[in-house]
């Protein structure tokens, strides 16, 4: 068990560097934020299909649980949508450190969910977190529409952990993957058929756009999410939000990096990002400190 748990935090640190690739790609795709979505679902949902078809997996689940897991689906599908429409309309950076805050949200929720009561330091770090935020943000205020997006993606994300937590004890991963993800496209489809929002023009990309497509549905959709369903069976749902606090600080690197002109970070943001740094780094320390003393 010791050694699934630290293959599962690094796997998560590689997730979540993944993760923080995809803000750039959010940025090199010339698409608007529900196109770039739905074709990000929906290519994503076939490489994860093709997987569970190779490695023989059933489907057959209980009605009831292919349902919420639809639904999930319709939360995380809400979530990037609001990320990318964030990163539209402000940057990577702005988007990628309001993502922090989903820890803060899932202090709060993860108790309500699991009826469990509320850990104070779980608490404490979500508060750093926000401090950390606004120290970031201290004159940002130019970016209020990408923070008010990126904050409603942060609080989806910690939604979707928590309800995700549930699933992922019992579950296959890619199995849960294939029915949220195709939950996701439903749902999209389904208001874009309604909006008429489907069109000869929603399908008509360019080289680029369907080269980085392919790479966020593969490596930074199907892989990243199966794995991070995965990690879940050793790790709670508030480890996992906190763990990614650090995608802001990969992100944000990254875009400074593929963006020089255009990401440029402040002190304010390196002393933001440390103190978003050393939760994470407290939160391991503290919870493998409990486990030693309970065994």
């Amino acid at each position: 068990m010791p050694n699934d748990n630290l293959k599962s935090y690094l796997q998560l640190h590689l997730i979540v560097f993944i993760w923080g690739f995809t803000a750039i790609l959010g940025a090199l795709i010339s698409l608007d934020a529900l196109p770039l979505v739905w074709f990000r679902m929906s290519l994503a949902v076939v490489f994860i299909a093709l997987y569970v078809y190779f490695k023989k997996i059933p489907l057959r689940i209980p009605l009831r649980t292919v349902v919420g897991l639809l639904i999930a689906g319709l939360v995380i599908a809400l979530h990037w949508l609001t990320f990318f429409m964030a990163i539209k309309v402000s940057n990577v950076s702005v988007t990628l450190a309001c993502i922090s805050t989903g820890a803060f949200f899932t202090a709060l929720l993860e108790p309500l969910f699991y009826k469990k009561k509320v850990i104070w330091y779980e608490v404490l770090f979500g508060v750093i977190v926000v401090i950390g935020l606004g120290i970031i943000f201290k004159v940002e205020t130019k970016y209020i529409e990408g923070i008010a997006l990126a904050l409603t993606s942060a609080f989806l994300s910690a939604s979707f952990s928590i309800i995700n937590g549930t699933f992922a004890k019992t579950y296959n991963p890619s199995l849960i993957s294939f029915y949220e993800i195709a939950g996701g496209v439903l749902f999209l489809s389904i208001f874009l058929l309604c909006t008429g929002g489907f069109s000869a023009d929603f399908f008509t990309l360019t080289a680029s756009d369907w080269g980085w497509l392919l790479l966020l549905s593969s490596i930074c959709t199907a892989y990243a999410f199966i794995g991070s369903v995965k990690v879940m069976k050793f790790i709670s749902p508030y480890t996992v939000m906190l763990t990614i606090n650090l995608e802001p600080v990969y992100g944000i690197t990254l875009a400074v990096l593929f963006f020089p002109g255009k990401e440029k970070m402040s002190f304010e943001f390196y002393i933001g990002a440390l103190v978003i740094l050393s939760t994470v780094i407290m939160n391991v320390i503290i919870k493998n400190y409990k486990k030693k003393a309970v065994a």
